[in-house]
């Protein structure tokens, strides 16, 4: 046998019906099961990383919650939202009071309706009024009755593996900027559908002001001050990213509904 061993380098011919290794490897690469693991798999997985952080963020939201927030109590409060409670055939609203500084209502998406403290201490100090805030719970309540709240939370969660799929896919295709653009696309989706939901928690809140007696002047006030109250300079930011529509396209659409309301009436 000659030095070097050339047995090893001999090619080994197949036998009869047998494919060579490298035609099995090919054949392996080219299984539309395997290209459509490779195609898919990313998406697969970031739906799947979505759902985990919709029950992840779920928790905690709850969680942070019951920690920081407990049964408002204020005589005026509770007068207008027994009126709204009326209109609505229910016994009573129940409103929380979250322990946070910044100015904001919210609802949750096991259905409860809060102020921050920040919003509350607002009104205790005359910025805001009573129907004002009445105007706020009505709009929560409106996110509350439309499903906005619960829904939130699954688009939060639907958004993240929208942008995890594109940074993945994109980055590929477009090294370096795909992330970016990824990132953009994410954000313009997530603005449109939150400002959507904002127009109907804003239609739900005008129609209980109006049949609970309150009108819909508060809730118009109050949008021009929530700038000011909230520190937020939005008027630099492009529409299509804002997660709420400006003040006086919201203002507009309420005294759209209005005049419709005012036209039913007179039919």
């Amino acid at each position: 046998m000659p030095a070097g061993g050339t047995i090893f380098r001999r090619k080994i011919a197949p036998r009869d019906g047998q494919r060579p290794a490298q035609s099995l490897l090919g054949t392996t690469n080219n299984c539309p099961h395997i290209r459509l693991m490779l195609k898919f798999g990313p998406i697969v997985l970031a739906i799947l990383y979505a759902l985990v952080m919709y029950k992840f963020s779920a928790w905690k939201t709850a969680a942070e919650l019951d920690d920081k927030s407990s049964e408002l109590a204020d005589p005026r409060l509770k007068a207008l939202t027994d009126q709204m409670a009326a209109a609505l055939d229910l016994p009573r609203i129940r409103v929380h009071l979250y322990e946070i500084e910044p100015v904001n209502g919210l609802a949750a998406p096991d259905g409860r309706i809060f102020l921050t403290r920040g919003f509350y201490q607002k009104y205790r100090d005359g910025e805001v009024t009573d129907a004002e805030i009445a105007s706020v719970i009505a709009h929560e309540l409106g996110h509350v009755a439309l499903g906005h709240a619960r829904r939130r939370m699954i688009d939060f969660s639907g958004q993240n593996a929208i942008r995890t799929a594109l940074m993945m896919v994109l980055g590929r295709i477009l090294p370096g900027i795909g992330v970016l653009i990824a990132n953009l696309l994410s954000t313009m989706l997530a603005a449109r559908l939150s400002r959507s939901d904002e127009y109907e928690a804003d239609a739900y809140a005008s129609a209980l002001l109006v049949k609970s007696g309150i009108g819909t002047d508060p809730q118009k006030s109050l949008f021009k001050k929530l700038e000011k109250l909230t520190g937020a300079r939005g008027a630099a930011t492009p529409a299509w990213l804002l997660s709420h529509p400006k003040t006086a396209e919201r203002i507009a659409a309420i005294e759209k509904l209005e005049t419709r309301w005012a036209k039913a009436a007179q039919t």
